[in-house]
């Protein structure tokens, strides 16, 4: 890619995901401009991201100075139109498949003729949603970690599609933001959630059939397997409806049992206990 000041970044979703991945892209330099179809959900997440780089000048980790150029990357973006001649878009929005699509099909018209256009999906096809625009060779995934400032892999997903020149520049954009780019092919779940989201399910399985209490269950897991955080705590993190949505579209794809989302997951989510973000899941937050 060009040079980091000449090569704006855009980024659909101004959610948890979303607003990190803005803040890492302006931290290296980049200028990004961000959209979401909810204009609050711009604005929170700049003086979200505001608040996080004031902390960390208070805390000695960066300089006022630095604070300020990168707040001043960042640029919301009312309209679609306003990501014209963007050379990466990434989409973060909510982990539904038509959600995402439309999104995609009506950004990909802002993107730079030599542009990639990446999803930060979790678990959603990456050859189907490459499929859905009109250039699938420049499609790729880019899956970012919660939280994405302090989480150094993403993971790389190549679709059926995607060109090698596309992963080579989209492994070396992730290398230039201080990440640590990891490839894998396209596949339901790809690797972290194929692995991890069946974990957390059988955890909540354990939970709702009375082998252990929430934190006996984190505990045993966090000091019997070297676990830095304890499975139904990592559900709180990422979002309970976040990880029924993954596993219902693992359970749907592949077809197997062992993905079927736990009664209890789905019963939390439907009572509004969505975990650190509405201020309650397996555990309470303040």
């Amino acid at each position: 890619m060009p040079t980091k000041t000449t090569t704006p970044v855009a980024v659909l979703g101004a959610g948890t995901m979303g607003r990190g991945i803005v803040q890492v892209f302006a931290q290296a330099g980049y200028p990004v401009r961000v959209f979401d179809a909810f204009p609050k959900a711009v604005d929170d997440a700049v003086k979200f991201i505001g608040k996080m780089l004031d902390k960390a000048v208070e805390k000695g980790k960066a300089t006022a100075a630095d604070a300020a150029e990168t707040k001043s990357r960042i640029q919301p973006a009312p309209r679609l139109a306003d990501l014209s001649g963007a050379k990466l878009i990434i989409e973060a929005a909510t982990e539904k498949l038509d959600v995402k699509i439309d999104l995609l099909k009506q950004a990909q018209t802002a993107l730079a003729d030599d542009g990639i256009l990446a999803s930060n999906t979790s678990s959603i096809s990456i050859t189907q949603l490459a499929a859905a625009t009109a250039r699938p060779d420049r499609f790729i995934g880019m899956h970012f970690f919660n939280p994405v400032p302090l989480m150094k892999l993403v993971e790389v997903v190549r679709g059926l599609q995607t060109s090698g020149e596309t992963a080579e520049r989209t492994i070396a954009c992730a290398r230039d933001v201080g990440k640590t780019p990891v490839s894998c092919n396209d596949h339901p779940g790809f690797v972290s959630n194929r692995v991890l989201m069946p974990m957390i399910n059988e955890a909540v399985f354990a939970l709702m059939e009375g082998v252990a209490e929430a934190r006996a269950i984190d505990d045993i897991m966090k000091l019997g397997c070297n676990h830095p955080m304890g499975p139904l705590e990592l559900a709180d993190l990422i979002g309970l409806d976040v990880c029924l949505m993954i596993l219902e579209v693992l359970h749907r794809d592949l077809g197997e049992d062992r993905y079927r989302p736990c009664p209890l997951l789905r019963k939390m989510v439907h009572a509004g206990r969505m975990g650190r973000k509405s201020g309650q899941g397996f555990y309470k937050y303040e």
